[in-house]
């Protein structure tokens, strides 16, 4: 009989910066990581939106831990007050401590199936005495690993939201595929430009990449005649639609939303509000034509960027017994702490490995999976898990439960889920959410492409 050994290593799906922090805490404490990444380099998902500027500092975007293991390199953090992009924070950091890791790290290594060794789900007997088996597959084939514990911290780029109301994808959505975009654009990348140059362009969402999408389409139509924007929301506007503003005590995130105000104020961009997509068509011409579920069909448009939100992969998890929440798609005890559907003014209630865990243990869903479809994540609240997970994994109780953050607040009140409760109407207006927007410059220097750490597309209050 196989027995679960402290001499296996532990493995952390993702090598991202919540996968990265796991491994540089594992090793602090003498435990033998193994990450395993399927892009071909460290925070391949980061740099698929090298472009865009996050809102958090360069002081609240790296890990103590991973500083540790960094400093013998000769490694100093850049200014704590300034704004990294995401090819910044991959290059300047995440790839150096990927660097650091060495043969810990794997890259081009797709996770494609998680259990118990010799343990289908079903199966209880002796079930916690069997350590885990991890299949993947690289270049070579496929491979298996065995471990003592599973960190998942793949996040979900790779699973964005689609534009249908219904969660489901708009009837066409998936045949008018090379007219819709999920990310962000990059208005530096010649390709990328010509795309939306002189076109009308809907846009999906209402939260931090929405807000990214609109500022960066109205500064291309600086240059570019005819750029034109039709901002999409499936609820109507408030006094919160723009986020917190001054209110918000990450500056960079307020500006953001005030920069989204500005677009729609200076006719750069329509609002169609209480529109949720049904259906996209094709006219005659080949451009896209939206239906609403009220029966509502918009005007025309050549290009249109979902950015919805995103939903974990749990695929790969399916001989794992996970406890998760029936709405979000996060561990239990976590999701009535980020529950968009009640979460209100203020921050996040810090949480570790006790909110992160499940029926199976030793499987802990950290970073941004593990908020599962909810929004607002930060990198420093993953920074926090993972600390808290290590420890556990290392039987340090104490540790694990002695979880410390204070995140910064939104200035906005009311979550997604409570938009279309005529009864919220007077907290949108006033209450204790932030004044009316006024328009500044976006975020204390920083371009007007700024995003929510690890592509949070669903910004404070989902879409």
């Amino acid at each position: 009989m196989t027995t679960t050994t402290p001499d296996l290593p532990v493995v952390v799906i993702g090598a991202g910066p919540a996968g990265l922090a796991a491994a540089a805490h594992l090793v602090e404490r003498g435990i033998e990581p193994l990450v395993l990444e399927a892009g071909p380099a460290a925070a391949s998902a980061v740099r698929e939106w090298s472009h865009v500027r996050l809102f958090s500092t360069w002081g609240e975007l790296t890990d103590p831990a991973a500083e540790k293991l960094l400093a013998p390199t000769g490694w100093t953090r850049p200014d704590a007050t300034t704004y990294p992009s995401g090819g910044d924070w991959a290059e300047l950091y995440l790839q150096p401590l990927a660097d650091v890791l060495g043969d810990h790290v794997r890259v081009g290594a797709t996770v494609t199936g998680v259990s118990r060794t010799g343990r289908d789900r079903i199966v209880d007997a002796d079930r916690e005495t069997q350590p885990f088996v991890v299949h993947f597959t690289t270049a070579d084939g496929e491979e298996r690993v065995f471990a003592r514990a599973v960190i998942d911290a793949s996040g979900t780029w790779t699973t964005p939201s689609p534009a249908g109301a219904s969660g489901l994808a708009a009837l066409g959505e998936k045949a008018a595929a090379d007219r819709i975009s999920y990310c962000v654009p990059d208005p530096k990348d010649p390709a990328i430009r010509a795309r939306y140059a002189g076109k009308r362009t809907a846009v999906i969402g209402s939260g931090a990449s929405a807000f990214t999408a609109l500022a960066t389409l109205a500064d291309v139509a600086k240059d570019e005649p005819g750029t034109h924007a039709v901002w999409i929301l499936r609820r109507g506007i408030s006094g919160s639609t723009f986020g917190g503003g001054e209110a918000d005590q990450l500056p960079a995130r307020g500006a953001l939303g005030l920069a989204a105000k500005a677009a729609v104020d200076n006719g750069i961009a329509d609002a169609v509000t209480g529109f949720r997509t049904e259906s996209i068509q094709r006219d005659g011409e080949g451009r896209l034509v939206l239906a609403g579920e009220d029966g509502r069909r918009l005007d025309p448009v050549d290009e249109v960027i979902v950015l919805t939100g995103f939903r974990p992969d749990l695929s790969f998890l399916s001989e794992i017994r996970l406890g998760l929440d029936e709405r979000l798609q996060a561990p239990t005890e976590l999701a009535p702490l980020i529950d968009p559907n009640q979460h209100s003014c203020g921050t996040v209630y810090p949480h570790g490995h006790r909110e992160l865990s499940h029926p199976e243990q030793g499987v802990y869903l950290v970073g941004m999976k593990s908020y599962g479809r909810a929004p607002t994540f930060l990198a420093m609240t993953g920074y926090e898990q993972v600390r808290s997970v290590a420890a556990a994994i290392a039987g340090d109780l104490e540790s694990a439960d002695r979880v410390e953050l204070t995140l910064p607040e939104t200035g906005v009140c009311g979550g997604a889920g409570l938009f279309d409760d005529p009864a919220t109407g007077q907290a949108d207006a006033g209450g204790c959410c932030a004044p009316a927007p006024a328009l500044v410059q976006i975020g204390v220097g920083a371009p007007a492409a700024v995003m929510a750490e690890q592509a949070s597309a669903g910004g404070c209050c989902g879409s």
